[in-house]
């Protein structure tokens, strides 16, 4: 009964607004202990999004948990992805929010793709 009074209470997330979409991201994979978690903006160095959000998953299963999890409690708030990549990817899965983009990691996949040094300032 808890969870539908506080499916109820959660608030509509307005999709236009990426820091906030960003934020809302970030929160639901710390809730569900994704590892080493950072919002980046890159707009200024990339036309595909405003903000990147990257995780670390500990395993491939916690990597495709963390991605559900983002879908499930954006869809409850009323965003839903455009797209999704590497559900068969042991690796990395990236949810495709539009003016968000969600990479989610091996902790080699990671390493070997450097993103957090290609786009932060």
């Amino acid at each position: 009964m808890d969870n539908i009074q506080n499916t109820d209470a959660l608030a509509l997330i307005d999709a236009s607004d990426a820091k906030a979409l960003a934020e809302a991201i970030a929160e639901v994979l710390d809730s569900k202990k994704g590892r080493d978690i950072k919002v980046i903006r890159v707009e200024d160095k990339t036309v595909i999004s405003e903000y990147f959000v990257l995780c670390t998953g500990n395993s491939s299963t916690q990597i495709k948990a963390l991605a559900g999890e983002v879908e499930y409690k954006l869809d409850l708030r009323g965003v839903s992805p455009y797209g999704v990549e590497g559900r068969d990817n042991n690796s990395w899965l990236v949810l495709d929010y539009s003016n968000v983009i969600v990479h989610i990691f091996s902790r080699e996949a990671r390493e070997f793709y450097n993103l957090d040094k290609l786009y932060e300032d």
